[in-house]
């Protein structure tokens, strides 16, 4: 399970609004107790695929674009890093948007997943934030739809 605010799901929910008809990302912040994982902090990113991005993934993935790809740069993921260790806090999870899509993972969201995070996927149509699921991968790298209890602002 993963515990999020409303407030936290405007942020993607505008994140990926502003992005469209490209794919938004970001980085998930919180921490993880027994009753799963609690968001503290989502920071939206720039997507920064491109053909660069692409080559660093196996097969031809350089005719893809903004529009069915994210990438976070690394100089991003290891400043997140920094700062959510300085908080006391953990990268918990990714989000990022589906336009004109479901909200459900695609292989390649699979394929570069990571263990142990959760990924929130909105749908975005038309240029409005719409469906919001969260994913997790199970001991088989198989994405598992993950359930999100909505939380009072932090």
């Amino acid at each position: 399970m993963i515990r999020i605010s409303q407030e936290h799901l405007q942020t993607i929910h505008t994140h990926a609004e502003s992005t469209y008809p490209d794919e938004c990302c970001g980085i998930i912040l919180g921490y993880m107790a027994s009753e799963g994982k609690t968001v503290v902090e989502v920071m939206p990113t720039e997507n920064v695929w491109d053909t660069e991005a692409a080559a660093e993934f196996p097969g031809d993935r350089t005719t893809e674009s903004k529009k069915r790809q994210y990438a976070i740069a690394p100089q991003v993921m290891l400043q997140a890093q920094r700062e959510a260790r300085d908080r006391s806090l953990n990268i918990i999870g990714i989000f990022h948007s589906h336009p004109d899509h479901p909200a459900i993972p695609s292989e390649c969201d699979r394929l570069y997943a990571w263990q142990g995070y959760s990924y929130i996927i909105v749908t975005v149509q038309n240029g409005k934030a719409g469906e919001l699921g969260s994913w997790s991968l199970d001991h088989h790298h198989q994405f598992q739809a993950e359930a999100i209890e909505i939380i009072p602002n932090l």
